[in-house]
Order: C-alpha cells, then sequence, then structure tokens
C-alpha cells in the first residue's frame, strides 16, 4: 500500500500501534522469519480493515503476480457458493449427475456415484490422492471418475487436488465462463483486485481451481479480506454468509495431518487454524489467516519448500511475536519512535537473503574455466565448467537439452531466465567448504520451486549433487554427477 494513509483499495494505512501492536512486535515476526531462514516474498498485516503492516523482499514487489497454489481452492469453493446461492447446483447433489460424459462406458464404481459436491469441498473424496497425478491422461476431470477409489466418499480426510480440480471443471460447466471470468464478475472487479489475476489451464483448458492461481498479494488480500467480513463489501453481501460460514468453520477432522496447524479441522476448502482462525492455505508459504475473535488478517507468499520449518514457522511467528498483543486488545497504544523508525528501515531494505559462507576460495582461481567430463549420470550433463569472477559467476554445462548456463551472485543475488523452462530466476552461491560450493536457484515466476546444488572439487575430478523442489519440469536437476578435469 503506498504510505499515504489510503491504500489501493481504500484500506486505510496505519501504524502498527494505532491498532494496538508495538512496531517492535512487527520487527520481532520479520526477524524470527529470517531466524529461521525462511524465504518469504512478502507479507501483509491487517487488524480492524487497516493496514499496519506490509514488506516485500526483493526483486519480488506489490504488484509481482505470485503463484499461489493451493490458495486457489479456497477461491473455488466461493464460486461453488456463489452457483448455490444462484440455484443452479445444490452441494448436496451427486457430481456424476453434473458429468455424465466423463464416466466410465461400463459405470462408474459405487463410491464415485455415492460422491457429492460436499464430499469433494471437504477433502473427502473417494480417492487416495489426486488422480491426474496418478493416471496417464490430459483430460484431468476424467481421471476423477475412471481412477479406482479407495473408500466411501464423505467419511475421512484426504488431500485431493482432483476433486478440486472437478468442482472448476463445473463451475466452467454449469456458467459458460472460466472459474477466472466468473470470480472476476461476480468478486474481484468488485472489491477492486488487479489485472494481474490469472489461473494456469489443465491440457484442455480447464482452470487449475486446486492450484493454478496467480495473482499480486494485495488482490489475495483482499478477498481474505472480503472473507473475514462475512462477505460483505460496501454495503453488498457478494459471497452469501450461510455458505461462507459453513466453508470456514470445521466440517471434517484432520487429526492425521503431519503437523499441528494442519490438525485443526478443515472446512469447505478453507483450513482451521489454532486461535479459532480460518486460513487459505497454499505450498510453499502462500497464506491467508484470518483471526476473526481479533479481525485481524496475515497474508504472505514465499518459498519454503524444502525449509524443515516450512510453513508451520510463519505460524509460529505469528503466535510468539503479534497474537499476545491481539489478545491484550489494548487500542491504539504510544508510538516508540525508535523501534517505529528501525521497523521502517527494516521494510524498506527487505531483500531475498544470498547463501551463506565464504565469498572466496583459492581453489576459485585453480578451477576456474577448467571442464570436466562427467560420467553418465541422472541429471544427463555430460560437461561442465565454471567461471569466477569478482563477487559472481556461472556455471556452464552441456545436458542432453543442449548448452545452458547458470549466473550467479557470490553474496549477492542474480536474476535470470532459468535454463530449460524458461522462467524467471534469482540465483546465489557461497563457499561453504574451501573445496565445495553451495549454488542454489529459485524459480520465482509461475512455477515456484528451487534447484539446490552442491559442487565439490578434490585434485582433478568434480563431484555435483542437485536436488530440486517440486516440479516435475525439473527433475533432470536431481541426483549425482561425477567427472574428471579435461583441461589439465
Amino acid at each position: 500500500m503506498k504510505n499515504d494513509n489510503k491504500g489501493t483499495n481504500n484500506w486505510e494505512v496505519v501504524s502498527p500501534e494505532a491498532v494496538g501492536i508495538p512496531s517492535k512486535a512487527v520487527l520481532d515476526f520479520i526477524n524470527e522469519l529470517e531466524q529461521e531462514e525462511l524465504c518469504i516474498h512478502g507479507f501483509i498485516m491487517m487488524k480492524d480493515d487497516k493496514v499496519f503492516a506490509e514488506g516485500y523482499y526483493a526483486p519480488f514487489h506489490a504488484d509481482f503476480p505470485h503463484r499461489m497454489f493451493s490458495v486457489g481452492k479456497s477461491f473455488t469453493s466461493i464460486a461453488i457458493g456463489l452457483l448455490q446461492e444462484e440455484g443452479k447446483l445444490s452441494i448436496h447433489d451427486r457430481i456424476c449427475d453434473y458429468f455424465p460424459d466423463k464416466l466410465p462406458e461400463e459405470g462408474a464404481h459405487p463410491y464415485i456415484l455415492q460422491t457429492t459436491i460436499r464430499d469433494m469441498l471437504m477433502m473427502a473424496s473417494p480417492h487416495q490422492g489426486t488422480t491426474y497425478k496418478l493416471m496417464d491422461s490430459e483430460d484431468w476431470v476424467k481421471t476423477f471418475f475412471h481412477y479406482k477409489p479407495v473408500r466411501y466418499p464423505g467419511t475421512s480426510f484426504v488431500y485431493d487436488t482432483s476433486a478440486t480440480h472437478v468442482l472448476s471443471a463445473l463451475v466452467e460447466r454449469i456458467s459458460q465462463m472460466s472459474l477466472l471470468q466468473y470470480l472476476k464478475g461476480k468478486i474481484l472487479d468488485k472489491i477492486g483486485c488487479s489485472d494481474n489475476f490469472r489461473w494456469l489451464t489443465d491440457p484442455e483448458g480447464i482452470c487449475q481451481g486446486g492450484s493454478g492461481l496467480i495473482c499480486p498479494l494485495r488482490d489475495l488480500t483482499r478477498v481474505a479480506s472480503l472473507c473475514l467480513n462475512g462477505g460483505a463489501y460496501n454495503g453488498e453481501q457478494l459471497i452469501p454468509i450461510d455458505y461462507l460460514e459453513e466453508a470456514t468453520s470445521k466440517q471434517i477432522d484432520t487429526s492425521l495431518q503431519p503437523s499441528i496447524g494442519e490438525q485443526q479441522g478443515y472446512g469447505y476448502q478453507f483450513w482451521r487454524t489454532q486461535n479459532n482462525g480460518f486460513a487459505m492455505f497454499g505450498m510453499g508459504g502462500q497464506l491467508a489467516i484470518c483471526l476473526p475473535e481479533y479481525n485481524f488478517l496475515l497474508t504472505t507468499m514465499a518459498d519454503t519448500q524444502g525449509n524443515p520449518c516450512g510453513i508451520q514457522g510463519i505460524y509460529k511467528a505469528l503466535w510468539q511475536q503479534i497474537l499476545p498483543y491481539l489478545k491484550e486488545n489494548k487500542g491504539k497504544i504510544e508510538v516508540n519512535d525508535i523501534y517505529s523508525r528501525k521497523l521502517k528501515e527494516k521494510i524498506s531494505k527487505l531483500e531475498i537473503s544470498p547463501e551463506k559462507g565464504s565469498l572466496t576460495s583459492p581453489i576459485a582461481a585453480e578451477v576456474s574455466g577448467k571442464r570436466y567430463s562427467l560420467a553418465p549420470n541422472p541429471t544427463r550433463i555430460a560437461q561442465c565448467h565454471f567461471e569466477f569472477s569478482d563477487g559472481e559467476g556461472v556455471f556452464y554445462y552441456t545436458s542432453n537439452t543442449g548448452e545452458h548456463e547458470i549466473s550467479f551472485g557470490i553474496g549477492s543475488i542474480k536474476q535470470q531466465i532459468f535454463p530449460d523452462i524458461n522462467l524467471l530466476s534469482i540465483s546465489s552461491a557461497a563457499w561453504v567448504e574451501e573445496n565445495k560450493l553451495h549454488l542454489r536457484s529459485f524459480i520465482i515466476d509461475e512455477l515456484p520451486s528451487s534447484v539446490n546444488m552442491t559442487v565439490t572439487f578434490v585434485k582433478n575430478t568434480i563431484t555435483l549433487v542437485m536436488k530440486k523442489t517440486a516440479e516435475m519440469k525439473l527433475e533432470n536437476y536431481q541426483g549425482f554427477a561425477s567427472g574428471e578435469m579435461i583441461d589439465k
């Protein structure tokens, strides 16, 4: 939000103290995220419809269209609620009735035939997981009806993104427009969302309602704020209040989930949280945490994949640093000029941290420009070499897909289009041992993910260890490779 006391959505922008939160608490929140080495890209905090803290970690910024992953599930749920209000469906309808053309010729399995829209909304489909990942077909919707189910629907929670994808297809089939177009007309345009909203589609052009949402953090905040306010905006009830109350309430138990944050129950594509809240929740730290008792909202965009603290580290920082002051509910408090100034300075200088380690190594000059031939390996890299100069370097390599290079900063970040996938990335490296370089690249475009690599130089040999997160398109960037120097 522009710091002119009015946000881009007519939100009032105030100091943390104006809503009872010390600037030091927000500063401690940011510092705790850094201490846990969580790769946060941006955050917004609101209380009583006032923005009191907002920050972005360069190169990210307020208008950056960020992949929100499963946050889109909550948007899909809202669309279902709107269609129910229009009388075009009931969440108690059986999903097969809407997709007779997708059913097997021999007939659907009884568990599938019994499945209702509500079962799918609360992640209680009859499947063991996401069917379009378990079955090879470009018709993602069809896989839901053809893949063999494992249990009665509506009985237990299992995260199934294909269920959400079918609900997205249902919205598009009934409304005769894309999920995004439907929501724009019903909600997004009315609450002032930007034109940077878009949705990735499946091979048949259907919006990936379960994982494909891309939008700026401010737009996510607008929609989450609408939900926190009971679906009402400027006196108009944009989301049916009865449906929204159900959607954000516990509808099914999630006790078997791996973390305490995910064990609070699930509604209709909304997670329940500790402290009687609800959340839109996306892989890697895409969050909209709503605490109705305190009229408080935190939204984040991030890439916590590969970090052991993960998303729960964001929750922990919120509970420890901000929640105590929400509970005190003191209203406006006195501004501490020192911490207010420190917070403003901190936010103004936020940036993605480069890799930790030494900026120099005596071996860099020895290996710079030296080519290595690698034995056959999972990465399919046949030959490679590094070139080092002051504060930066380049990794050159030849693989089955051609000749490529990754430029990286040492003690800094470098941007480039990442090889093979042609998406924007940021890369940095550091010497973690005298003969070992750690290089990490974050993909920051529509497929947020990362490639983590260590490179060990011993005499005339090189050993690469690569590990990727999330995306199948990066499958070559996984595994071990060793080889010998050609240029001795």
